[in-house]
């Protein structure tokens, strides 16, 4: 062998004896690695705990269909509401009653008259929960058969149904207790629930009840507060609470009235139709507002406002609620406006803001002490513009300020609220509501806000238990 390639070959030798050694320590420390448990990644905690959760148990209150159902076919048969001139429900034959499936049908529809649709959660919620279990693949809501393996406990009564059929019926007896027939399913309820063990063991603190309308269970508002209570806000409790509550602070809630800590905020029902993005149209009218001029408490700031903006230009102000004609209207004007006006009401909130979302009407709201459905899962100033109260009373300001918003930042509105129009429907178009909810809809996503709730409601119920007997927790109050 040449001597040049002999040290070639040599020299080569030291070379592949290193990287033989660097192969085999990788070999094994690959070896070594894989012998231990894949190490868990660790992400920043959601806003939501139920983000990772795929079901929360709910066990339904075993409460008479006289409470629910019945009430409804009560409806469909014999009820006549004063309050309306005209009630489409019931504008039809007579002589043909004895057609109607609605009397007699296992799960009648749930009324059309506006006074009552806005409320419709309760009987959403509640079909949801009656859908057999091979059709409830898409709730979030699993249904227990028993109490001891629930989060929750659902309490099926149509409150809201109830108190607005003694309010159509006779006005003058609802806050009376003597022949108060909404009194007295009020009082069958409490008294169904307060007899159950699992009532017992929680003092109520893991019901849920829902009380969309802000009178429904007025009468025992008090023993139902420690509940979780689904309400549209919290406008109907103030003027209880302000004699009840041992706070000195002007905007205190008694925390075992009502409380985002402990209860959901749910949308109304929208009574308009949704508007697709692709089907949206040019909007000739700057802002839109329908609804009742006069209103008490809170909502006096509506009067206000309307004689600011009724003259101004680009700004249309018409009086009426979107019943029959007034509905028709209501689709127009919302659809043919960039802005629709949201002020107070008699509570801080109504369905008409759910109608604008619905008609892709950028959202106007002039209400300081609003609580929004699903905050922490929607972000509402992507697709709303927010007023102050002071602001809004100002002469020519409100107009001023939405002429400022850009097409772009008008367009980027309607874009944002078209991906959020799904999550406020509650209509399944199922007969009855019995049948598959949709995954992105209002009742899957009142079912989570209940579950971030459950920490909270568990250590309120071992916080209680420690208590020894005699003795009284003081009222907490929120500061809001």
């Amino acid at each position: 062998m040449p001597a040049m390639a002999k040290n070639a070959t040599f020299s080569s030798l030291p070379r592949l004896f290193l990287s033989f050694t660097i192969l085999s320590i990788l070999s094994l420390a690959l070896y070594l690695f894989s012998s231990f448990p894949t190490p868990t990644i660790l992400h920043p905690p959601s806003l939501s705990a139920s983000a990772s959760a795929s079901a929360i148990n709910v066990y339904v209150a075993d409460l008479p269909r006289s409470l629910n159902y019945a009430l409804l076919q009560r409806y469909w048969s014999s009820f006549s509401d004063s309050r309306l001139p005209s009630d489409h429900d019931h504008d039809h034959d007579h002589d043909h009653d004895h057609l109607s499936p609605h009397r007699t049908a296992a799960f009648p529809p749930y009324p059309d008259n506006p006074l009552i649709k806005q409320y419709s959660a309760e009987y959403w919620i509640t079909s949801d929960l009656m859908t057999p279990p091979q059709h409830r693949a898409t709730s979030f809501a699993k249904r227990v058969l028993d109490p001891s393996q629930a989060d929750v406990v659902f309490v099926p009564f149509f409150a809201t149904l109830s108190a607005e059929m003694q309010l159509g019926a006779n006005r003058a007896a609802f806050r009376k207790k003597l022949g108060n027939e909404d009194y007295r399913r009020q009082r069958q309820v409490i008294q169904a629930l307060k007899a159950t063990h699992a009532w017992n063991r929680s003092g109520g603190r893991d019901h849920v009840f829902v009380l969309t309308d802000p009178v429904a269970m007025w009468h025992v508002k008090d023993e139902i507060a420690p509940a979780v209570l689904l309400v549209v806000d919290f406008g109907g409790w103030y003027r209880l609470d302000s004699k009840a509550s041992n706070c000195t602070q002007s905007g205190v809630v008694p925390h075992l009235q009502v409380s985002v800590i402990k209860d959901v905020i749910v949308p109304y029902t929208h009574l308009l139709p949704r508007l697709d993005l692709s089907e949206n149209k040019e909007r000739d009218n700057l802002l839109y507002f329908k609804g009742a001029k006069h209103r008490h408490r809170g909502g006096l700031i509506r009067e206000k406002l309307w004689d600011l903006l009724i003259n101004e230009p680009g700004v249309i102000m018409e009086e009426g609620f979107p019943n029959a004609t007034g509905r028709e209207q209501s689709i127009k004007g919302m659809r043919a406006s960039e802005f629709c006006l949201h002020p107070a009401g008699d509570t801080p909130t109504s369905c008409r803001l759910f109608d604008a979302i619905q008609s892709l009407c950028v959202p106007v709201i002039v209400s300081d002490n609003i609580e929004l459905p699903f905050e922490g899962m929607v972000d509402y100033s992507e697709f709303s513009v927010f007023v102050a109260v002071s602001d809004a009373l100002k002469p020519s300001w409100l107009v001023n300020h939405l002429k400022r918003f850009s097409k772009e930042q008008k367009d980027r509105f309607r874009q944002n609220m078209a991906r959020v129009q799904p999550i406020f429907v509650y209509d399944n178009d199922q007969p009855g509501g019995i049948g598959p909810i949709p995954v992105d809809g209002a009742v899957n996503h009142i079912w989570k806000k209940v579950h971030q709730k459950l920490p909270m409601i568990k250590e309120a119920i071992i916080r209680e238990r420690r208590k020894p007997p005699g003795v009284s927790v003081p009222r907490r109050c929120h500061c809001t």
